[in-house]
């Protein structure tokens, strides 16, 4: 929906359509902030574009907003509005093509658990600017291997894209050292092989108290006599014992 007709670098955000995610927040943060339009164009992927798709009053709400935003501020040729996609591939793919435009991934919830958008985006070399509340918050070192944003406070959102892009103009090495910094810390802590690693040596250090400490087996022991107090004894009480018959 809109093409966007100059090569301009793209702060890019992916994620479901509702308050939570705050897409529409970060659409109003950038439509609002005239020196990061002048930057930058958006592309944000979430959500259905005709509020008739939906069934999800959140959703529907978000949508209206959305729409609302585009016409208010006039984002027409800065700003595209692409439908959720399913297919892992393609959006690995346009991970990597806003890498091609030297821009940035956003991740702009006011809360997230983890953020694993945000590990896709720093795993395919995107510099990444994610909620300082929750999961993201420890992923990211702050201006190391990407940034802490607040999505409570827009105008600093806005000043620390705006800040960045600024320093790229000058600096023709800072959009990649930020990008190698998300790369290594990725490499560091987050690979499948740094799981397994970690999931191997959590499971042998089980093993190994549940062997000496015996909590487990006193544990398992008591529950058993519990259960044969409340349950078996009076069963095995009420059956006859055998007699011998004349």
């Amino acid at each position: 929906m809109w093409t966007l007709p100059q090569r301009k670098p793209i702060v890019f955000s992916m994620a479901r359509l509702d308050r939570v995610k705050n897409l529409t927040g970060l659409v109003e943060c950038y439509a609002k902030n005239s020196k990061l339009r002048e930057l930058v164009n958006l592309v944000v992927v979430g959500g259905y574009i005709d509020v008739n798709q939906s069934r999800d009053r959140e959703e529907m709400a978000e949508i209206q907003k959305m729409h609302s935003l585009i016409e208010q501020y006039g984002l027409h040729g800065q700003f595209r509005w692409i439908a959720a996609q399913m297919n892992r591939a393609r959006n690995g793919e346009l991970y990597r093509y806003i890498a091609d435009t030297k821009g940035v991934f956003v991740q702009p919830a006011f809360y997230e658990a983890f953020g694993l958008t945000v590990v896709e985006s720093m795993t395919c070399g995107l510099p990444t600017f994610a909620t300082c509340h929750g999961g993201p918050a420890e992923i990211i070192e702050n201006g190391v291997s990407g940034f802490h944003i607040d999505p409570y406070n827009p105008d600093q959102v806005a000043d620390t894209l705006v800040s960045f892009f600024e320093t790229c103009d000058t600096d023709p090495n800072h959009w990649g050292k930020i990008s190698e910094g998300g790369l290594k810390r990725i490499y560091e802590r987050y690979t499948w092989k740094k799981y397994s690693e970690r999931l191997l040596t959590l499971a042998g250090v089980y093993a190994f108290w549940k062997h000496v400490s015996k909590l487990e087996r006193r544990e398992t022991r008591r529950y058993l006599e519990m259960f044969y107090s409340l349950k078996y004894r009076d069963l095995a009480n009420s059956i006859p014992l055998a007699t011998d018959e004349p």
